[in-house]
């Protein structure tokens, strides 16, 4: 079968590609004047469907649509829904990585606890729509550790494990990550729909 992806991060699109190895996915780009919504939900379940519901809706297609975040214990659970724009609308990877470590200067090891956190929509061509949730504990280290991965991942060394995202494998990344916990849990509900016409 094949899918509608409605997000256009390069990261996002390639870490589904490899956890959905039986499934055809095509970007929303890939659909010429497809609308990019703007996210603005209070909670990523939120927000992940309305990214599904806009791109299910100009396609007539099953879309699936990822929104996902870092919430910080020490920061109240910051940046939260708004980790990709932390640092402002047009940040970079970089400058959100940035602005963490100051936000955290300070901040005792102890106290870094934190978490990636993951909703999944699924919206099918019927406007019927699922979601499920995953989550990765971890830990905030002070300074940025590797070259994998994207976003926070060079700053988050997962739970049980003595490296960042940034450093892991990526086939290590995507059996204990978020994202993939989130996808496998919707997985059953991608395989019962109609897919994207050829």
């Amino acid at each position: 079968m094949s899918i509608v992806l409605a997000t256009r991060n390069p990261g996002k699109i390639a870490e589904i590609k490899a956890l959905l190895p039986g499934v055809r996915i095509r970007p929303a780009a890939s659909f010429p004047g497809c609308p990019e919504p703007e996210e603005t939900g209070r909670t990523f379940k939120e927000n992940a469907l309305i990214k599904a519901k806009a791109v299910a809706r100009y396609t007539g297609s099953t879309a699936l649509a990822d929104d996902s975040g870092l919430e910080v214990d020490a920061l109240d659970g910051a940046p939260g829904v708004r980790s990709a724009r932390y640092a402002g609308k047009d940040a970079t990877d970089r400058d959100n990585l940035l602005r963490l470590l100051g936000a955290l200067e300070g901040i005792p090891e102890a106290d870094r606890t934190a978490r990636f956190r993951c909703v999944m929509a699924v919206v099918a061509p019927d406007g019927r729509t699922w979601t499920e949730e995953g989550v990765c504990e971890g830990r905030i280290l002070q300074e940025p550790h590797g070259a994998s991965g994207f976003g926070y991942d060079p700053l988050f060394v997962p739970a049980g494990y003595e490296h960042t995202f940034g450093e892991l494998d990526a086939a290590v990344k995507n059996r204990i990550s978020h994202r993939a916990k989130a996808l496998h849990r919707i997985a059953s509900v991608l395989q019962a729909l109609p897919g994207v016409p050829e």
